[in-house]
């Protein structure tokens, strides 16, 4: 993963608990151009990496424009953009990867956002406002005060293609996903993007959509749980270009098996969402946990970070 590094420009307050970062070239240049739906990763000290997606105009080259959720579980990233950047400071992150790549060919475009999960989709209307193709929004927040870039929405609100629904903690208040979803329509594209009860609720909406048709992304997904184990002998890990082997314990990912080995494998939101440590395989029996590999990938393709050995040797092309 290619890095580079950028400068925050500015801070701003977008709701309760979001902030948002502008990031600039150091030097007056100019930043990669990027796509709607792209995200790039943030590292932060000690090397671990957090992926934002970027919600400013899609193509914009002088700025990149990133929004970010304080969780109070955070486990280092969230805390550390709202505790410790400041205007003028330098940052590493990656040139810009895009894992929930915009259709822009669909005559009707429905978006739904849960909370932070606007950031991949403000990017979206500001495409789709540039084809002048017909689209929806529909955002869903607990209330006003953590409804993030309403001002920025506004214009939209009011034209109707907007529309924000606030449950006030309680899900059975927000918009109804089933009803929103039910009958699929021709030459539409659904994408949404949200926490997890949201995503639980928009997938089981939109599980009769013709395959193609629906995208999503996760995010704040946690990392993997380790599972009870009842003395499993320790397995291997074998490196095909390398020639190494290694041992895995029955509790642990082929990430933290890889690390504590000292071999070097880029990893993002270690919770089986982003792709970033997706490595090929060619042998051995895997216990697949990530939530953007389907059945035939998962056959060659592996994420380290939340994967699990059931049977070795596994053989990782690397």
């Amino acid at each position: 993963m290619t890095m580079i590094q950028v400068r925050v420009r500015s801070i701003a307050w977008e709701a309760e608990g979001i902030l948002s970062f502008e990031l600039v070239d150091p030097q007056g240049g100019r930043l990669p151009a990027f796509e709607a739906g792209a995200h790039i990763d943030v590292r932060m000290p000690g090397g671990v990496s957090r992926r934002y997606s970027l919600c400013n105009v899609p193509g914009e080259t002088r700025f990149w424009r990133i929004a970010v959720l304080r969780t109070p579980e955070s486990r280092g990233g969230s805390r550390t953009m709202h505790e410790k950047l400041r205007p003028g400071d330098l940052i590493e992150v990656s040139e810009p990867h895009n894992f929930f790549a915009l259709d822009e060919t669909a005559e009707r475009t429905v978006l739904v956002a849960g909370g932070i999960g606007i950031t991949p989709l403000l990017a979206m209307v500001h495409r789709l406002q540039q084809l002048g193709r017909r689209f929806e929004l529909h955002y869903c927040t607990r209330n006003a005060a953590r409804t993030a870039f309403a001002s920025e929405l506004a214009p939209l609100l009011a034209d109707g293609v907007v529309r924000i629904h606030h449950d006030n903690g309680d899900p059975k208040q927000g918009l109804d996903l089933a009803a929103l979803l039910r009958e699929p329509r021709r030459g539409t594209h659904v994408y949404y993007c949200g926490p997890a009860g949201f995503m639980n609720a928009a997938k089981a909406a939109t599980a009769h959509w013709t395959a193609g048709t629906v995208h999503f992304e996760y995010f704040g997904a946690e990392p993997l749980a380790a599972p009870e184990t009842s003395g499993e002998s320790t397995m291997e890990v074998r490196l095909a270009k390398s020639g190494r082997t290694i041992p895995i314990e029955p509790a642990q990912t082929l990430l933290q098996a890889l690390r504590a080995a000292g071999v070097d494998c880029e990893s993002s939101c270690e919770a089986g969402v982003c792709g970033t440590c997706l490595t090929p395989y060619s042998a051995g029996d895997i216990e697949h946990n990530d939530l953007i590999l389907n059945d035939d990938e998962r056959r060659t393709e592996v994420l380290v970070c939340c994967a699990r050995v059931r049977q070795g040797p596994v053989v990782l092309d690397i």
